[in-house]
């Protein structure tokens, strides 16, 4: 059975009120659910544009915004709850800066499911701007999330450029890896495109990134946003012969789609034509001692 997924490039927008982003998060499902999608995936820090429900003062100073969002976060919850429940699909809302009781801030992204349960996924890794300059912490348990739709990963952004993330979750059964990002530049929506690819090769699976989009000037988090969302695969029998399904129009504000089929991501790891998510086992949990031959020709 396939699922179709939406991965949303998703613009960032100043909103006069809290109505306003509900609507305008509202009609985005609407839309996704209109094509049939049966899993929707939002970007990484698209929830930053609540920040502007504070004023330009706020929205631009990034400790003044983590701190204002946090009495959001409930509300913000139950209203992707609510969309999930209404429309009967899973959806991976933005991700969202959260202080825990300690105080610490995590970037978490959340998947909402049609019966209304959540499951939630800290940033394990963070970026130099995001430990350096927010004071974010990564770490954490990386999860897989049983679903009706099969077990799903969440790698965000950073994440899915590390290879034992998608490892433990792809081990842990999962047939799909789900990367929002937010990317400020064509290197950082490079990374993300590449990371997501040798994703898919090493685990034999789908990873499919969803980006913020657009220019916001008066955030101090999301303003400038370049990417393009992307499925991509192992290109084996039954896949697409590039492992490219899908990738979206660099920057524009819209939703990609493409088919899944979990019963070829199993077929490819029993009998592919390679055998990369078995025979990369053989190398152990650590990466072999490489031997240095000394070719230079010095005594």
């Amino acid at each position: 059975m396939l699922t179709r997924i939406a991965a949303a490039q998703y613009p960032i927008d100043w909103l006069e009120n809290l109505d306003a982003w509900k609507a305008k998060t509202s009609q985005w499902v609407e839309r996704a659910v209109a094509e049939g999608a049966q899993l929707l995936l939002f970007p990484e820090y698209g929830s930053m544009e609540l920040a502007s429900l504070f004023g330009e003062a706020v929205s631009r100073d990034i400790f003044a915004s983590f701190d204002a969002m946090q009495g959001l976060l409930p509300e913000v919850i139950e209203h992707w709850r609510g969309l999930a429940v209404a429309n009967g699909v899973h959806i991976v809302a933005p991700s969202f800066p959260e202080r825990n009781d300690a105080g610490v801030l995590h970037n978490v992204a959340r998947i909402f499911t049609p019966k209304g349960l959540c499951g939630e996924q800290s940033k394990v890794m963070m970026t130099r701007f995001e430990g350096e300059h927010w004071n974010m912490l990564g770490g954490g348990v990386v999860r897989v999330f049983e679903t009706t739709l099969g077990r799903i990963g969440i790698s965000i952004c950073y994440d899915v450029e590390f290879p034992p993330i998608a490892r433990a979750q792809a081990e842990a059964g999962a047939w799909l890896i789900l990367a929002p990002s937010a990317t400020e530049g064509v290197m950082g929506a490079s990374r993300v495109a590449i990371g997501a690819a040798a994703r898919a090769l090493e685990n034999q699976c789908y990873v499919v990134t969803a980006p913020t989009s657009g220019s916001a000037p008066w955030s101090a988090a999301v303003d400038s946003n370049r990417g393009a969302a992307r499925v991509v695969c192992p290109p084996d029998h039954g896949f697409a012969e590039t492992g490219l399904m899908a990738v979206g129009e660099m920057d524009a504000a819209q939703w990609v789609f493409a088919d899944l089929d979990a019963g070829l991501v199993k077929s490819a790891r029993e009998d592919g034509d390679v055998l990369i998510f078995r025979d990369r086992l053989k190398t152990g949990d650590a990466a072999p001692l490489a031997e240095v031959v000394d070719l230079t020709g010095r005594a």
